[in-house]
């Protein structure tokens, strides 16, 4: 049907990327969650052009969801926003099922048109439970939480920043057929840095970042990968839920951007043996008022005590994390030390084996770099797991800085890890623990334990972020 008498909102990239940078210096000052509403309300009150709004959440899994509101009920009844929560994967019973959506105002976005539709806003949504208290399975809000009483007690601030790989295959469906084909196809084989202009990889990427721009990112660079295919697109610090948002915002608009070219954004951890595989590179630093507290010149590696003691509980606790950082059968073949696999449960400056690494930092960028998640992991999760264990974690008394122990494998151990853990029933909630535990012994059963070296059509067909539901059922 011809839109072109309908007067719906389609903004410049530049209009697009001066409000969201506004949205966001707002959210990132803290401006009062009262005032940014009305604010809010207001402009989609006035805003004649604007149809609905796309509110996002996301599963216990990492999986992102959206439901568009006409935006004139949505003004009216925002504050009772109700959806069967029965439907999603981890969520409540059926018996249990209604659940409401709260709306995150701080967390609003416009975007392009041309990627997103016509006459759309985003806002991310948190999910409330019956009671009107915090959902526990909505991971965000549990982070938000955290965060929030964090700044309020100590006035720390935590911050993070992702690298995020990914391969571009040809077709618009590879992963869903990968059972029936058996084989991903490259788009270029170039590998690290190297593209020729107006490659088809360039092409994508050069795309996708300027969305992010115009989404209020704040790009830093971008460029091909390791292996054939691959990409990577990186944008700047950001308080820690405002960067998972950006997280899976990221993957969004990257797969979207490759069904419009007529390929796949792949997010599997490992889709083909023999090359590198994509992790999701996780920078995080604590900050107290704009001091970094990560920093010390005289520091070992200038990095403050304060920064070694909240690497050396992840480090204690890493058998506990490594399901949540490697959530999919897939993310196992990634741990594989022939391609700079980041499987031993040490810090280093320079190996990048390591599960955690120093990069060479100042005043203002120092920070631990937790290389061994994956980027199909929950992006909530993976920080939410990383800031409480490295703040509130124990400390192990091994000297575990010097290495020799590994991370599991495969997914098997590792959820047998993370079911045993004292620290991640005390970090969820034994209730979330068992049920994200369930999730993932599901997917695994529906794969052999053996990868071997051959990716087999069910760790894709059965991966969380293939959406794909109905081979589920075919089992």
């Amino acid at each position: 049907m011809s839109t072109d008498y309908r007067d719906f909102l389609a903004l410049s990239y530049e209009e697009l990327e001066e409000k969201n940078l506004q949205a966001k210096s707002a959210r990132m000052s803290r401006v009062p969650a009262d005032k940014i509403r009305e604010e809010r309300l207001k402009y989609l009150t006035d805003e004649k052009r604007i149809k609905a709004v796309s509110v996002l959440f996301t599963d216990l899994e990492g999986r992102l969801h959206l439901l568009d509101y006409d935006k004139k009920f949505l003004v009216g009844a925002y504050e009772n926003l109700t959806f069967d929560g029965s439907s999603i994967r981890g969520f409540t019973a059926q018996k249990e099922s209604d659940l409401r959506l709260g709306i995150d105002w701080s967390a609003f976005y416009w975007v392009p048109a041309d990627v997103f539709g016509n006459g759309k806003v985003l806002v991310f949504g948190d999910v409330i439970d019956k009671d009107g208290t915090q959902y526990a399975g909505d991971i965000r809000g549990v982070l938000k939480n955290y965060a929030d009483k964090l700044h309020k007690d100590k006035k720390y601030t935590l911050n993070a920043a992702t690298e995020i790989e990914g391969f571009l295959f040809a077709g618009r469906d590879a992963e869903k057929s990968y059972h029936q084909t058996g084989v991903f196809e490259f788009i270029n084989t170039g590998g690290y840095y190297h593209v020729l202009p107006l490659d088809p990889l360039r092409q994508f990427i050069d795309t996708a970042a300027e969305v992010q721009r115009a989404m209020g990112f704040q790009n830093e660079k971008d460029h091909p990968e390791v292996a054939p295919s691959q990409f990577e697109i990186n944008f700047g610090y950001a308080e820690v839920v405002a960067a998972a948002d950006q997280i899976q915002l990221y993957k969004l608009l990257c797969r979207q951007l490759a069904a419009n070219m007529g390929y796949t954004a792949c997010f599997l951890p490992k889709p083909v043996v023999g090359v590198n595989g994509s992790g999701m590179h996780t920078n995080v630093s604590v900050s107290e008022g704009k001091t970094n507290l990560f920093w010390d010149e005289k520091g070992e590696e200038q990095l403050s005590k304060f920064g070694w003691s909240f690497l050396d509980r992840i480090l204690s606790h890493a058998l506990d994390l490594c399901l949540v950082f490697n959530s999919s059968v897939n993310a196992y073949r990634r741990l594989d030390p022939h391609f700079e696999a980041p499987n031993q449960i040490r810090a280093s400056a320079t190996d990048r084996g390591a599960m955690i690494r120093v990069p060479i930092g100042n005043h203002r960028s120092m920070r631990t770099e937790v290389r061994a998640v994956a980027p199909d992991a929950n992006p909530y999760l993976s920080l939410y797991g990383i800031f409480k264990t490295g703040i509130d974690g124990d400390i192990s008394t091994e000297n575990l800085r010097a290495g020799g122990r590994y991370l599991p494998d495969n997914i098997q151990t590792a959820i047998d890890d993370f079911k045993s853990s004292k620290w991640i029933a005390e970090v969820l909630g034994s209730d979330v623990q068992g049920r994200y535990a369930e999730l993932k012994q599901a997917s695994a059963n529906r794969c052999p334990r053996e990868l071997g070296s051959i990716v087999k059509g069910s760790e894709v067909q059965f991966h969380h972020e293939v959406y794909n539901q109905s081979l589920w059922n075919l089992f």
